[in-house]
């Protein structure tokens, strides 16, 4: 810094950068920095972004709290000999995890991850290495670059990354091709939204002020979900529909559209194949609104007013119908189905006509980005395999973890774990078998963290990771249409490395002789952005750094609207038209009231809780005080609680053939009669050790191979 450059006392910049954390807003973030110490004194939204428009949610407009925690993981450390994998104990983060493990150097522990990996894969071939990894961060860079080309260069197992939205993402290209929807501002023009299967105020909530201001202009919000969420409260109708029911009251209403010849005749003609299959199919008697009621417990006059007033939407000078649909929907045994049944209905009705209209689930099919040069799978190819590896689903990890490799065309066990962007002692369903198959002394175990998670309390070798706040990435969005660049903010604290960093190193330290190891964060976002994909004309790293964020080139009409799927160019699919077929089945869930016996005759709702991210926040004091009113609490209704004796305050045990935890009764009417509710936390927070994943199974869904959190069939009695 030249003297003419000095910071004076008290002296400030302003980064921008975007919160990287799994949210389909990706917003705009203004960090204040003072400029002496180098610390960030301010976290803010950016007003001039066109969506987030300058405020954050609740959880990252306290980011810096995480940030600077006094419990943030800030050195690498290997497990003491002779200590034992596990938590420290229960009931809050001690302090004491951190008497397992003792500090290292990067150089030891890059120098030991290396020779393990070496020796395992020399013993048991490179199938035996399993990574483990989600959207910690939904950065391009930091969700997959570095640490793609490394997995695929060692030969290590691919991981089937289904979490979280692979039934329903599968489901929706299925029907379209793409994933993509109208773009959040234009919920506005909307006259009817239905939020289906999601909490606009919970966590997707830069979405809210376009909602109400289509309400003030007249619309009217109907949420459909099993559970009162902030938002049903909020709405105009709360649509309690039982649990994995959504098929059914998707094709109930096709029912009554197609009945009364409400559907757009011209529309389908011009933008849909298999019409006349689907139509016979949702004509059939048992999805008739009386049967449909049956099933989903809407009465059968709410479901044909609602597909009235949803066909007729758009229609005579009626503003047009919106669906707003979430992930939840599709985390049931039926969840891909339902997603295809719910996105059939704006292409019988036409309303991909008119601005506002249609159905978003996720608009990341915008956003172009060059994969296939940011995580380069051709290094497959130079792997001691010399093929592709075989894949592992994560909705699956404790069978991978326990049974894995007992039949010889299974192929190796898994000997090795590296996780990061992850907390799956925590987060992945059949925790019973995760944590069993993590206790082994024989899996050798890296964790890349911020913080002694659930996870990091069965590792061999832990690494500090980076913070959002202290890396450089490039970001596309699920909510909306915008390109953007994070820019560091901070120095990493301590000795924390982002994902680029750790993965290109360790690639040195493997003897990978390719170049692209080296590659580093500006030839990695370079790379991404050349897609040569019109939709990102005119989009380069020098402009983001300009500009911070560029919308995606998307075609527009004579009127310079962009209305995705109003004419059949904008289709993805092999007839270039809205595929009706294969139609959409409704099957009850195994583990559903349908299915209910005796045993476990209630269904469980294992929600995320609205101020964390998944398991993320869940250490944070002031994210804690925030979520107290449901953290450890069992929610039923007063029907199912007199049944049983239960009154509001009394312990609970909720268990099931898999599993069970311990949590406290409140009566109240945010769930139905027949079902009971629970939030996702740390399992070292509870009393017990336990969560709510000790309770869900890894069954399957059933399109995309996602996990069926909300198939869980249970019982509860009193402590």
């Amino acid at each position: 810094m030249g003297a003419s450059q000095v910071a004076q006392p008290g002296a400030t910049k302003t980064v921008h950068a975007v919160c990287s954390h799994d949210c389909p807003d990706s917003c705009g973030v203004l960090v204040t920095v003072d400029q002496i110490t180098g610390r960030a004194v301010k976290i803010e939204g950016d007003p001039t972004h066109p969506v987030t428009r300058g405020f954050l949610c609740g959880k990252v407009a306290k980011y810096l709290d995480r940030v600077y925690s006094p419990d943030r993981l800030l050195y690498p450390m290997r497990r003491k000999r002779g200590a034992a994998k596990g938590p420290a104990g229960y009931g809050g983060v001690s302090g004491r995890e951190a008497d397992a493990f003792e500090r290292i150097t990067w150089d030891e522990a890059l120098d030991e991850i290396a020779a393990r990996l070496k020796s395992i894969a020399d013993e048991f071939g490179p199938e035996s290495i399993l990574p483990y990894s989600y959207a910690g961060t939904i950065g391009q860079l930091g969700y997959g670059s570095m640490d793609r080309r490394f997995f695929y260069r060692l030969g290590a197992s691919q991981l089937d990354r289904t979490i979280c939205s692979t039934a329903g993402g599968e489901a929706l290209v299925s029907v379209y091709g793409v994933k993509l929807g109208p773009a959040p501002e234009d919920f506005v023009h909307a006259g009817l939204i239905l939020v289906w299967g999601g909490n606009v105020h919970g966590n997707n909530v830069h979405l809210w002020p376009f909602i109400e201001e289509a309400r003030r202009a007249g619309a009217r919000l109907v949420v459909i979900d099993p559970y009162r969420t902030r938002t049903a409260a909020l709405a105009d109708e709360h649509l309690a529909i039982n649990p994995g029911t959504d098929a059914a009251l998707a094709l109930g209403m096709m029912h009554v559209i197609l009945r009364e010849g409400l559907e757009d005749a011209g529309y389908v003609a011009r933008c849909t194949e298999g019409f006349a299959e689907l139509k016979a199919y949702a004509l059939r008697p048992e999805h008739s609104p009386e049967a449909v009621a049956r099933a989903t417990g809407i009465a059968a006059e709410v479901i044909v007013r609602l597909a009235r007033e949803y066909a007729l939407s758009g229609r005579k000078g009626r503003r047009p119908a919106a669906i707003r649909l979430n992930y939840g929907i599709q985390r049931s045994q039926n969840g891909g189905n339902s997603v295809r049944a719910v996105a059939m209905l704006p292409l019988i009705t036409g309303a991909w006509q008119y601005k506002g209209g249609g159905v978003q689930l996720s608009t990341s099919g915008a956003f172009p980005f060059n994969s296939k040069a940011l995580q380069m799978p051709e290094l497959m190819q130079a792997s001691p395999l010399g093929r592709a590896a075989r894949v592992v689903n994560m909705a699956q990890l404790g069978r991978a973890l326990t049974a894995l490799g007992e039949k010889a065309e299974d192929g190796p066990p898994v000997k090795a774990l590296f996780v990061y962007n992850s907390n799956p002692a925590a987060i992945a369903p059949n925790q019973n078998d995760v944590l069993r198959g993590m206790q082994r002394d024989d899996l050798f175990t890296v964790v890349h963290e911020q913080f002694f998670t659930d996870t990091a309390d069965y590792a061999d070798i832990l690494l500090p990771a980076a913070t959002f706040l202290e890396t450089k990435d490039v970001q596309g969005a699920y909510g909306h249409l915008f390109a953007q660049l994070s820019e560091p903010a901070i120095a990493p604290l301590g000795e924390a490395r982002n994902n680029v960093a750790l993965f290109g190193a360790l690639a040195q330290r493997m003897g990978f002789p390719e170049a692209c190891f080296r590659d580093d964060e500006d030839a990695l976002i370079d790379q991404t952005l050349a897609s040569g994909n019109a939709w990102f004309s005119g989009i380069t790293r020098e402009r983001l750094e300009r500009e911070h964020r560029a919308r995606v080139q998307l075609p527009t009409n004579a009127a310079g609207d962009a209305l995705p799927f109003s004419t059949p160019d904008w289709f993805r699919t092999p007839s270039g038209k809205g595929e009706l077929t294969p139609v959409p089945v409704f099957n009850a869930p195994a583990e559903s009231r349908a299915n209910a016996g005796s045993a476990y005759p209630l269904e469980f709702l294992p929600r995320k809780a609205d101020n964390y991210m998944n398991s993320t926040f869940a250490n944070i004091p002031a994210h804690q005080h925030m979520q107290a009113r449901t953290a450890g609490v069992l929610e039923m209704h007063s029907a199912d609680a007199a049944a049983r004796g239960i009154a509001t305050g009394d312990e609970v045990e909720v268990f099931n053939a898999r599993g069970r935890i311990a949590l406290r009764a409140v009566i109240n009417m945010q769930v139905q009669a027949g079902v009971v509710s629970a939030r996702l936390d740390w399992n070292k927070l509870s009393a017990h050790g336990g969560n709510v994943n000790r309770l869900t199974s890894d069954r399957l869904t059933d399109i995309g191979g996602g996990p069926t959190f909300y198939s869980t069939l249970v019982e509860v009695r009193r402590a």
